[in-house]
């Protein structure tokens, strides 16, 4: 840990290690222990019965909400939990101060249900630019990094999202029909055409690592709370990827975006997948 570090730059030069003990600590406290394990007194709903939370969640960002703000001077936490119960803390992120943005189980759904595709998400802003991120997969035991201009990495590993094999299907990950209104389903069912395989995403960390590793072509969502986004975007942005909003401009932690959004291995697949979201592809072919 760093005493009184002047600024994010001195930190990320020398700190990035605690934030990963951080992380993998909080998850073998109080996610992994859990997982498979829950009692029915351990979920709950949120909104509805779709939206879940669980004690892993809680716990873990009450053990993450204590240890960052030790490892930089002057940071404040903003947590999926926390906002949940009090929505003015989503203000720090158009503060000036350094913000650590948590999602402590991101896809709580599969978490539940026993399904390992699930992961921790932290990520590290500033004026509501990302400068480094962390995406954590306990039930794999892998971890995914990514510093503003420094490159993502995967255990170590350099990633690099590339491009699509000309004229193959484009794989895309999408928001699950039941968190869309009627106009984002519209909009997303242009991605329903031939040269285009849509489904409905998983974690949207996890879908955001398969975009950096070049295992998935893009992605089309339509939310934004930033607890999903801020550090998969960072890692698709290290990686060599792309993410537009429907304005064609990058999507905004602090909010405010044109939605769906998308994020893509690159620029090309980007815009593509945005005009048939707007219905340009349609437009420019004559069809529809």
């Amino acid at each position: 840990m760093i005493e009184d570090p002047e600024s994010i730059d001195e930190f990320l030069a020398h700190g990035t290690s605690d934030v990963e003990e951080a992380i993998r600590a909080a998850a073998a406290a109080e996610i992994t222990p859990r997982f498979r394990r829950l009692a029915a007194h351990e979920v709950d709903e949120k909104s509805g019965p779709h939206d879940l939370v669980t004690d892993a969640d809680r716990k873990a960002e009450e053990y993450l909400s204590e240890a960052l703000p030790k490892l930089l001077r002057g940071s404040v936490v903003v947590g999926e939990e926390a906002v949940h119960l009090n929505p003015a803390t989503y203000e720090a992120l158009h503060g000036d101060a350094p913000v650590w943005i948590v999602d402590p189980v991101d896809g709580t759904r599969q978490f539940v249900h026993g399904d390992p595709g699930f992961c921790t998400l932290v990520a590290l802003a500033q004026g509501g630019v990302v400068r480094a991120s962390w995406t954590y997969a306990p039930a794999h035991d892998q971890l995914a990094w990514a510093i503003r201009g420094g490159g993502a990495f995967l255990d170590g590993e350099r990633l690099r999202s590339g491009s699509p094999e000309p004229g193959r299907d484009l794989d895309v990950a999408t928001s699950h029909p039941l968190y869309t209104t009627d106009e984002q389903k519209r909009a997303l069912f242009g991605l329903q055409t031939q040269g285009v395989r849509p489904r409905p995403c998983g974690s949207a960390g996890l879908e955001y690592l398969q975009i950096a590793q070049g295992r998935l072509d893009a992605l089309a969502f339509s939310w934004e709370a930033a607890w999903d986004h801020a550090a998969g975007l960072l890692l698709v942005e290290e990686a060599g990827g792309v993410h537009l909003t429907l304005t064609g401009e990058p999507f905004r932690i602090t909010g405010g975006n044109a939605l769906p959004f998308t994020a893509a291995r690159d620029e090309a697949t980007a815009r593509r997948v945005l005009d048939l979201l707007t219905g340009r592809a349609d437009a420019e072919t004559g069809e529809g």
